[in-house]
C-alpha cells in the first residue's frame, strides 16, 4: 500500500458547501487526508445595497460597550467599511462566535476578543461569563440579513440595549446541480458537509427531486445539532454530528471512513 492510499480519506469525494471563496481551508484539510474535495457553494454572500446604516454606525461606535460579530463575513464586510473611516474604539469590547471570526478580527488588528472555545453558536456565546452582567450595557451586533435573534434577546433580558446592523446579504446561488447528480450516478460522491441550516435548505431546493433522493442516502456531516435536526426532518438517513469548525468536520469524516 503506497502513502496516498494509506490516507484515511484516500479517494473519497466529499462535497464542501461553504460559500465561494470560503472553502479553501476545509478543502486543503480534507486533501491532506487523501480526499478529493468537490466544491458546491450553497450560499452566496453579497454586499448590502445601502451602506448608510453601517456608515452611520461608524460615527456612533463610541456609544457602545460591546460589539458582536456573528461570522467572518460580518467581520470582513463591517470592518472594511468602518476602519477605512476611523479607528476602532479602544474601550469597545468585542465578542464573536468562532475561531474563524477571531482570525478575521485579528487580520484587522482587533484583539482581546471574547469567544467560546468549544461550540460556536449563539447559545455558547451567551453562556460566557463576560456576557452575564449586561445591565445598562449597549451592544451592537454585526450580522447578515435576517438571522437568529436568540443572542440579542438573551442580552436584552439581562438588561442590555441591543442594536443590529446588516453588513452583508445571503442568498441562494444560481448553480447547476448536474455535476453532483452525475457524480452520484457514477458512484463518485461519498459524503456531504453542511455548515448552516440555511445552506441545507438551499441545497435541498437546488438539487430537485432526483438529487434529494441521492442526498437522503448519502452520509452528511454537520457541526451542530440544529443542522442535524433539520437534516433529520428532511428524511436524510445518515447524519453525523461532528465537533465544531473545520477541524471537527475533518475528524468526523476521518473517523467515519477509517472504519469502513
Amino acid at each position: 500500500m503506497d502513502a496516498a492510499t494509506a490516507l484515511p480519506l484516500a479517494g473519497r469525494h466529499i462535497v464542501i458547501t461553504r460559500p465561494a471563496g470560503q472553502a479553501t481551508h476545509l478543502a486543503e484539510a480534507l486533501a491532506e487526508q487523501g480526499a478529493k474535495p468537490v466544491l458546491f457553494p450553497v450560499l452566496a454572500i453579497a454586499d448590502v445595497e445601502d451602506l448608510d446604516p453601517l456608515l452611520d454606525l461608524a460615527i456612533r461606535l463610541d456609544d457602545y460597550d460591546w460589539a458582536v460579530f456573528v461570522s467572518p463575513n460580518a467581520v470582513d464586510r463591517a470592518l472594511s467599511v468602518i476602519l477605512a473611516r476611523r479607528r476602532w474604539p479602544a474601550t469597545l469590547r468585542v465578542a464573536t462566535m468562532g475561531h474563524s471570526s477571531e482570525q478575521a478580527l485579528a487580520r484587522f488588528g482587533v484583539s482581546r476578543v471574547v469567544a467560546p472555545q468549544e461550540r460556536f453558536d449563539s447559545e455558547s456565546l451567551a453562556a460566557l461569563p463576560e456576557l452575564q452582567d449586561m445591565a445598562g450595557k449597549r451592544v451592537i451586533v454585526f450580522r447578515g440579513d435576517g438571522g437568529r435573534e436568540l443572542l440579542g434577546d438573551t442580552l436584552k433580558a439581562r438588561g442590555a440595549s441591543v442594536d443590529y446592523v446588516t453588513c452583508y446579504r445571503r442568498g441562494k446561488p444560481a448553480a447547476d446541480s448536474a455535476t453532483l447528480l452525475k457524480r452520484w450516478n457514477d458512484g463518485q460522491l461519498d459524503a456531504v458537509t453542511l455548515t448552516s441550516s440555511e445552506g441545507l435548505r438551499n441545497l435541498w431546493e437546488m438539487l430537485g427531486p432526483l438529487g434529494q433522493a441521492w442526498l437522503r442516502k448519502t452520509p452528511v456531516f454537520v457541526p451542530h445539532a440544529r443542522i442535524a435536526a433539520q437534516a433529520q426532518a428532511l428524511g436524510l438517513h445518515e447524519i453525523n454530528t461532528t465537533g465544531p469548525g473545520d477541524g471537527g468536520l475533518v475528524r468526523g469524516l476521518v473517523e467515519h471512513f477509517r472504519v469502513r
